[in-house]
């Protein structure tokens, strides 16, 4: 049972990310650029991530088949958002909202 809310948790988190309401307030807060950052790192996260796993896993190994439904309950965007964040201010060379 455990193991189900901790699913439904998981499930309701990366949601959260996509609402209209959280992704107009960050337009507000920072600017068009994040929302982009945010948008297409759950496209990435949540699409090709068990497109590769499921090619690995018919190609290279069934083992790959296993992370088909991590990648779906692992967030990894608290890591990689605020690097593609960064790296973009670097090449921009200023915040979006100055």
């Amino acid at each position: 049972m455990k193991i189900l809310k901790w699913i439904k948790h998981r499930v309701l988190h990366k949601l959260e990310h996509i609402k209209v309401s959280n992704l107009m307030d960050t337009l507000k807060r920072q600017g068009l650029a994040l929302v982009v950052i945010i948008l297409v790192w759950e496209l990435i996260e949540d699409v090709i991530f068990p497109l590769i796993f499921a090619w690995l896993g018919a190609n290279i190994h069934p083992a790959f088949l296993v992370g088909i439904p991590a990648s779906l309950l692992l967030c990894l965007h608290w890591v990689a958002v605020p690097i593609l964040w960064g790296a973009w201010i670097k090449i921009r060379g200023k915040n979006e909202t100055s």
